[in-house]
């Protein structure tokens, strides 16, 4: 038996065109049976029974699932720097980029929310009643734990949040939180502001260091040998500037030059930290 595919409200999906109607086109919305796609949500010509076409799904005034060729700003499962619009007795209703606004209920407002000013919020759909709601609670759907696969060179999408004595914390692809420590600030980061970066290293705890730089993602061959005996050894590792060639050789396969350069970097980056006749891990 074929397996029916489900289809996500809050999602641009691409669906067949399967009638046509005096108000629009129905789409084959497969699991949500057919999704009507109004002749004032198409962009450019009309489709063809047949096409295919890209939509973003959301529900009407009266809960139908409904499709439109606009592109919203956000979609359900991710964050943005949303503008609101209009408030009443509801709550906030902000700009998403949609004919139809975005809902903020008061019980998802972190501080209660202002007309013309921009909040950063999360969008997902309502567990009550299927709408799409935005939340300005956003840490509830940050994974706190790092349960994450990432790895150090990775091109990842972030939010700048807040700023920290270390840096500028960020949300790193709508799912987890990461740093970008000041030495690696060379430009003025906004709150809100959506940009690329890459991972510069992951922690033993999961969490993740950024740069905006590509070039420097990662850490030379040298750094990552010394990270990963540090690993091994239990974040401390009993080697030093002292220490005679042959042993460094012998431990890590690096020169002694090699091993105080990448000591140097590591200190610079604040991975690593000094002890008597020992490095050890931050």
């Amino acid at each position: 038996m074929a397996l029916t595919k489900i289809v996500r409200l809050g999602r641009k999906v691409v669906l067949e065109v399967v009638r046509q109607v005096d108000f629009g086109f129905y789409l084959d919305g497969l699991d949500l049976d057919d999704v009507l796609l109004p002749n004032r949500a198409i962009i450019g010509d009309a489709p063809e029974i047949g096409d295919e076409v890209e939509v973003f799904l959301y529900l009407d005034s009266e809960d139908r699932p409904v499709a439109t060729m606009q592109t919203p700003l956000v979609q359900s499962g991710e964050f943005a720097f949303l503008k609101v619009v209009e408030v009443n007795k509801i709550g906030a209703f902000l700009d998403w980029g949609l004919d139809k606004h975005l809902l903020a209920p008061f019980a998802e407002q972190h501080v209660k929310m202002q007309p013309g000013k921009k909040y950063l919020v999360y969008v997902r759909q309502n567990p009550y009643d299927h709408r799409l709601v935005a939340s300005s609670k956003y840490n509830k759907f940050i994974d706190g734990e790092n349960h994450h696969r990432l790895k150090p060179r990775e091109e990842v999408d972030i939010i700048i949040e807040s700023e920290t004595d270390l840096g500028r914390k960020a949300i790193v692809n709508n799912r987890w939180w990461g740093l970008l420590y000041k030495n690696e600030l060379f430009e003025e980061l906004s709150f809100g502001q959506s940009r690329k970066a890459w991972v510069q290293r992951v922690r033993n705890d999961g969490k993740i260091d950024l740069t905006l730089n590509p070039g420097k993602a990662g850490h030379d061959k040298s750094c990552e040998l010394i990270l990963a005996a540090l690993r091994e050894h239990g974040g401390r590792l009993d080697l030093h500037d002292k220490s005679q060639p042959e042993e460094i050789k012998k431990r890590l396969g690096i020169s002694k030059g090699a091993f105080k350069k990448a000591v140097g970097t590591l200190l610079k980056k604040n991975v690593i930290r000094l002890q008597e006749a020992a490095i050890e891990s931050v």
